[in-house]
């Protein structure tokens, strides 16, 4: 697989529709009510054809922060796309939406098993007659953090619209397979490909919150605010650590030690997509056929 094309494409599912990111112009096919497939392009930034893309861990901090606005644009127009002009989240209402769902990520998943962590260490502190009890506080919160992250992607499944924004999921992740297999583009073709694909969002969550454990864990006991702080400030690094190692493993997945260790995060994409039908499939070919043109242009 060559270098260019596993720096250049992504992707991300939003509602009734995908989204394809290139070097140079991003593409949203959706699925209208009436049937139709609305595409929608623009240029990116300039920072994903900058020097900073060739910086590790500063490009991952700053290209995941681009991408995070960049998918939540996407999901915004797919949004808008199926309630209408009448309807449309922007301004204020879709800034207070971002910051939210933002705020109850970072609560759930780092805060939340933060502060029972740090509790359970403040039990097993005081007694304890070696360093164990209190090193023991961080593997609680790793733990709890593992399970927050499977148990919710689980639960949300169970969801009729999820379900279906899995499968749009299932259906860009089996596009850009086949696209670097070099297969036609059909329908028909593109679904024979796996819905697995190593740079997926899914493993790049997964790694984020492994590393984390392994990380906290070596920082040993803190003070509950410290705690909660560290936990906040070592955000962007860990990303920055998990986007590079989601990139070293796509470079090398003919090797068998990649292969093993990449088998989690694959695994928990059986959770993050379904088999996507044919209408899917065919709106997430649109995406990366517009996309494709707009990055020639």
């Amino acid at each position: 697989m060559a270098e260019d094309r596993i720096i250049s494409y992504g992707g991300q599912a939003v509602i009734e529709g995908v989204l394809m990111r290139g070097q140079k112009a991003f593409a949203v096919a959706m699925r209208a009510p009436d049937g139709t497939v609305v595409v929608h392009t623009e240029t990116l930034a300039k920072v994903y054809r900058s020097g900073i893309t060739k910086i590790p861990f500063l490009r991952g901090v700053i290209l995941l922060w681009d991408a995070l606005g960049l998918g939540m644009r996407a999901l915004t127009l797919s949004a808008n796309t199926q309630t209408g002009e009448d309807e449309k989240l922007e301004g204020a209402p879709l800034y207070l939406t971002i910051g939210l769902a933002l705020a109850i990520g970072i609560g759930l998943f780092f805060l939340l098993p933060a502060f029972l962590g740090g509790w359970v260490e403040g039990l097993f502190a005081p007694a304890a007659a070696s360093t164990s009890g209190l090193w023991l506080g961080n593997l609680v919160e790793g733990v709890i953090k593992l399970i927050l992250l499977v148990g919710y992607i689980w639960a949300i499944g169970f969801m009729p619209d999820v379900n279906r924004l899995f499968g749009y999921h299932g259906a860009e992740h089996k596009t850009i397979n086949a696209f670097e297999s070099g297969a036609e583009l059909t329908p028909e073709s593109v679904a024979k490909y796996s819905r697995e694909h190593p740079r997926c969002g899914t493993a790049f969550l997964l790694t984020l919150v492994l590393l984390s454990i392994l990380v906290f864990t070596l920082l040993g006991p803190l003070p509950m605010l410290w705690r909660l702080v560290s936990r906040l400030l070592l955000i962007p690094v860990l990303a920055g650590i998990a986007v590079e190692y989601i990139r070293w493993t796509a470079n090398h997945l003919n090797n068998p030690i990649v292969k093993l260790l990449i088998k989690p995060n694959l695994a928990l994409q059986s959770l993050t997509t379904r088999e996507p039908d044919e209408k899917m499939l065919e709106v997430a070919i649109a995406s990366f056929n517009a996309m494709r043109a707009a990055e020639s242009q």
